[in-house]
């Protein structure tokens, strides 16, 4: 009786052990420090070789347009994919649409209604902050901060405007900041003759996807002293 309980307690304990790695790993996944809210510029994804291709809805506005609302640590890293089991649905998010295709226009080609591009950001980033929000509060809040950010006036107030010109990285920089009242990080792309111009901007949100924060840390990559900010 006594070496049956002991094998009991031993298959137990190996049974726990095998599922202990799943369970950590399934935690661990929307384990996250902070999100990056990333915005894009229109023009600047366009005004490359690759070019882009309009949305089935037509040409959006000249306006910054959602990336992503991406989870990630504080070392730089990120997790990513972590829910294969709450794939996109677009019935959750039917009451934002409209919005969602004048502010998260997809720029890719072939030309699409956007629902691919917003499939893709939930998917790989969405599903990991699953802690914190479900996928409409995900989308909306998305929404909010585009709203509450208004990086085009904040640049337009401080005299930079879409129109070819060139700009410091500074001033484009203070601009947000003194508008935001947080320093964004700033990529760039090139345009089809090789110039550097503003392409992406990354600002900070806590945890708990309530407010905007200083970034714990940046991305890796830096533009010129001086980059377009190409019309659109």
């Amino acid at each position: 009786m006594k070496l049956l309980q002991a094998s009991l307690c031993l298959i137990s304990l190996i049974s726990l052990l095998l599922v202990l790695p799943s369970i950590f790993a399934a935690s661990s996944s929307e384990d996250f420090d902070f999100f990056y809210f990333v915005q894009q510029w229109p023009g600047s994804y366009c005004d490359t070789q690759k070019s882009c291709c309009y949305p089935t809805s037509g040409k959006p506005a000249a306006d910054f347009g959602i990336h992503g609302l991406w989870p990630n640590y504080k070392d730089g890293t990120y997790p990513s994919n972590c829910d294969a089991t709450k794939p996109f649905d677009s019935s959750t998010i039917s009451d934002l649409v409209s919005s969602m295709k004048r502010n998260w226009p997809t720029l890719a080609c072939p030309s699409g209604s956007g629902e691919a591009f917003w499939e893709h950001e939930w998917e790989k980033h969405g599903t990991c902050s699953q802690s914190v929000i479900n996928q409409h509060e995900y989308f909306q809040t998305s929404l909010g901060l585009k709203q509450k950010t208004n990086l085009l006036g904040a640049l337009t107030k401080a005299g930079i405007n879409p129109d070819g010109n060139s700009y410091s990285l500074e001033s484009i920089r203070g601009s947000i900041k003194a508008s935001t009242g947080f320093t964004p990080w700033i990529e760039c792309n090139r345009d089809g003759s090789g110039n550097s111009q503003l392409y992406q901007v990354y600002l900070c949100v806590d945890r708990s996807a309530s407010g905007l924060i200083e970034c714990p840390v940046f991305p890796h990559g830096k533009c010129g002293a001086q980059i377009e900010f190409p019309s659109f």
